[in-house]
């Protein structure tokens, strides 16, 4: 099981064999209902164990060890048929969502509302079906490999065309809920929680720090929202969530968390703390940004999640929020919802990332906003993340580690002091609340201790260039201007 890219490869090019199966983007929503599938019977055996009256919400021949565990068992047009006219047909609405299996039986729905089975053949059907069989995702070891599976299984994505929209590096999400650090008992959401890295990262979290009971335990698991609108970034977080103990992750919705009015948001929908990296540089579909205040009206995706972020906080939540440079420049409703957070908020920290900390899915710049609700800015700190040493940037092989971050959590101090023991360094410095208001509300403050530098960046540097040719194309013209009015004397 050590070979985790040989394994998916070689379901892979089964997959490709199957006349039905078209791209990237439906092998991996094959291999996901299936894993998904596999996953939920570990677990239930696992459950099994535990609890002397456990009982499945699916019909016994549906669950996975009846039909697919035995490597000699249905295969041809008899697996097909199986599996298109009686396994999709009930998972996807006829599961009963009442009694003692009602809350196990809506997860499985929610998870199968928009699954396909996209393989025609039975007989390829059944080789992918027997090396997922390898796997005991109840062993330890395995249940590791799968995390390796995951981070697999979501690079290939990249080439499906939209991972980006989904996918945030583990790095980022951990250094996040370690400075956010919320509690055993604080409610936690992700608006766009995509694969689920920020809330399996924070199940983690309070795991290792505030659990200490059998009650503690469930508390946390209350306390895990997500909302995602896309079919497979949301089966994917549904796994990623059993995998992570949550056995009925019933607060897991597949919706779009924009598609209720704003108004509609009201004191009981909201929480101690978010954490997410919402969607940037895609525009909503017409009507949505209707759901929100006159003033705060746009199509661009992430501005919406920022206005509602802002709203869905408690008085004191906290939240982190991964948003590109455009957002700390821009004008327009951007000045106006920037102006709604530093007065409504306090923004006490911008950690600025460096190129390619989202390589290969965007090169845009990053940031994260850090703040907290129920008093206005005074000065918002600014942390620019420099490379490791001899780093120049990141990619798929060599991306961002966690513990890149120990400078800023050594220098990070108290929020209940008002950060009063952070100084200013070649990395960090402060603006205040006036000097922002003054230069409108724009965010996109340099650092003052770093002199002008070099950019690498192929776009900023044909920007350059043609800018360079632009003046050369002036001078010129002065030149001959200046030799005709000569020539003619």
């Amino acid at each position: 099981m050590s070979n985790v890219s040989g394994i998916i490869k070689s379901i892979q090019d089964i997959m490709r064999k199957d006349v039905g199966v078209d791209g990237d983007a439906q092998r991996i929503s094959q291999l996901v209902w299936m894993f998904f599938l596999k996953i939920f019977d570990d677990r239930e055996a696992e459950l099994e164990l535990i609890e002397d009256d456990y009982q499945s919400p699916l019909p016994n021949h549906l669950r996975w060890r009846n039909w697919a565990k035995n490597p000699e068992g249905m295969t041809g047009d008899e697996l097909a048929d199986f599996v298109n006219l009686q396994l999709f047909p009930t998972l996807k609405d006829k599961l009963p969502l009442h009694g003692p299996t009602g809350q196990r039986a809506q997860v499985v729905r929610d998870v199968f509302e928009d699954a396909y089975n996209y393989m025609k053949s039975g007989t390829l059907m059944r080789q992918v079906i027997n090396k997922i069989c390898e796997i005991d995702f109840n062993n330890t070891a395995d249940r590791h490999t799968f995390g390796s599976i995951y981070e697999q299984i979501l690079k290939d994505l990249q080439s499906a065309g939209n991972a980006g929209e989904f996918y945030t590096p583990r790095a980022v999400t951990r250094f996040i809920v370690d400075r956010i650090d919320p509690k055993l008992h604080e409610t936690v959401l992700d608006p766009a929680c995509g694969t689920g890295g920020f809330l399996a990262c924070t199940i983690d979290h309070k795991r290792e720090h505030y659990r200490k009971t059998g009650a503690d335990e469930e508390t946390l698991q209350a306390s895990i929202n997500g909302v995602e609108k896309k079919a497979l970034p949301h089966m994917l977080c549904i796994t990623n969530m059993i995998l992570h103990g949550i056995d009925t992750p019933t607060n897991i919705r597949h919706d779009n968390t924009l598609s209720r009015p704003y108004k509609d948001y009201s004191n009981k929908d909201r929480v101690d703390v978010i954490v997410t990296n919402p969607p940037f540089g895609g525009m909503e579909e017409d009507g949505i940004e209707n759901n929100f205040p006159a003033h705060l009206r746009t199509r661009e995706t992430a501005d919406l999640f920022m206005a509602l972020i802002i709203k869905l906080l408690k008085e004191h939540g906290r939240a982190a929020v991964v948003l590109p440079d455009g957002f700390l420049f821009g004008e327009g409703m951007k000045t106006r919802l920037k102006e709604t957070l530093l007065t409504e908020c306090n923004l006490h920290t911008i950690v600025r990332l460096p190129n390619g900390v989202f390589n290969p899915y965007t090169g845009i710049k990053t940031n994260i906003l850090f703040f907290s609700k129920g008093g206005p800015t005074e000065q918002v700190w600014y942390y620019e993340h420099p490379y490791p040493d001899g780093v120049k940037s990141y990619n798929k092989t060599k991306p961002m580690r966690f513990e890149e971050f120990q400078t800023e959590i050594d220098w990070w101090g108290d929020a209940d002091d008002g950060f009063a023991a952070r100084v200013q360094t070649e990395q960090a410095w402060k603006v205040s609340f006036d000097d922002i208001k003054a230069r409108n509300y724009n965010l996109d403050i340099k650092n003052p201790h770093v002199g002008e530098q070099v950019s690498h960046d192929p776009e900023e540097l044909l920007q350059l260039y043609a800018q360079q040719q632009q003046e050369i194309g002036q001078l010129r013209e002065q030149l001959k201007a200046a030799l005709q009015h000569a020539l003619q004397r």
